[in-house]
């Protein structure tokens, strides 16, 4: 696999030294250069031909949201953007998503060398799968929810982590307003979680909510879990609760989706959809082929529409995958699977 080919745009040299020194000393990864401004980072884009961007949200003169937005426009190119989670950042960097950047990334609150080191491996992650994936950004439709329908009390279960906001906030205005109880595992910086819960909760039908410990599954409510100290289960079926409980990461990884799904498929079984939308890593794919195993509709994000494959590639090389759908066809495909005329069908 071809090494990833990053520019790093930032206006501190003590910034640019630390990210290029963490990124050089990673396997798979050739900084092909370094630039302050938007000026020389447009000047170097055109002779080195970056696979990929890291770009700093704050600069002088152009801003780095105008220039990513020039980016998108002019020479589409994978982009991370480096931000402090500020509230006034969080909101700047969702603003980044929503321009096509593939993931915001957390700057270190001091520039010393053993904090970049300590987030030297999930930003290099972050990066080559950037590069492996290239540009993939869902243009948002506009589209009317669903009507309501007769739900056969099935209930569905979605994993996302880089990507996942740009995939919900297409996806979830979608559903009705008496929506089949849904858990949404994603993996994001906390900043950004108020910003995309104002965001769904101005453009959803459903009543979208924060997942709380012991909280009832019901029709008509999306939880959303994000807490990175909990895992997120199900205690029992039906009349089931959404229980968040402290233990050991699964495979490096709080919440688990593969966790979530394993208990899906031990305790609702065939009355559960599973779906592993756009994200990084394997997590989801063993829990999902658990949970296909028991005769329950299981759905993948396509790779032509993940803005990261990796999860979806992973459950789908298990065979965990039933179905593998773009974005634009997937709530249709849950929604069909939680209703009576479905079922009878």
């Amino acid at each position: 696999m071809t090494n990833a080919r990053v520019l790093v745009v930032d206006d501190s040299l003590t910034m640019r030294a630390l990210f290029s020194g963490v990124l050089e000393r990673a396997i798979g990864i050739d900084v092909v250069g370094m630039a302050a401004n938007a000026d020389e980072a447009r000047e170097m884009m055109i002779r080195l031909k970056p696979s990929v961007i890291t770009l700093d949200v704050e600069m002088p003169g152009m801003s780095g949201i105008d220039f990513l937005e020039e980016i998108m426009r002019e020479r589409p190119t994978p982009v991370v953007m480096l931000s402090t989670l500020t509230q006034k950042g969080a909101e700047t960097s969702f603003r980044a998503l929503e321009l096509g950047a593939i993931d915001c990334f957390p700057k270190p609150q001091s520039a010393t060398q053993d904090e970049f080191n300590a987030l030297a491996p999930k930003l290099a992650a972050l990066v080559k799968a950037a590069s492996n994936g290239g540009v993939k950004k869902t243009k948002a439709v506009h589209r009317a929810p669903q009507a309501a329908f007769d739900w056969n009390g099935n209930m569905i279960a979605m994993s996302a982590s880089v990507g996942g906001v740009d995939a919900l906030l297409n996806m979830l205005p979608t559903f009705p307003a008496n929506c089949p109880p849904t858990i949404i595992l994603l993996q994001t910086e906390q900043g950004f979680v108020e910003p995309l819960l104002q965001r769904l909760r101005a453009s959803c039908a459903a009543k979208i909510v924060m997942a709380e410990d012991g909280q009832a599954l019901a029709q008509g409510t999306i939880q959303l879990v994000t807490d990175p100290t909990t895992h997120a289960v199900i205690d029992h079926w039906p009349n089931a609760s959404l229980r968040l409980m402290r233990a050991d990461p699964v495979g490096g990884i709080r919440p688990s989706a593969s966790l979530l799904f394993a208990t899906l498929a031990k305790t609702a079984g065939a009355s559960a959809i599973g779906v592993i939308l756009t994200g990084m890593g394997t997590d989801g794919a063993a829990g999902l082929k658990a949970l296909r195993a028991t005769g329950a509709r299981t759905i993948t994000q396509n790779s032509a529409t993940a803005v990261v494959d990796e999860a979806p590639a992973a459950a789908r090389a298990l065979g965990a995958a039933g179905l593998d759908l773009p974005l634009t066809e997937i709530s249709a495909a849950v929604l069909s699977g939680c209703t009576r005329a479905a079922a009878a069908a």
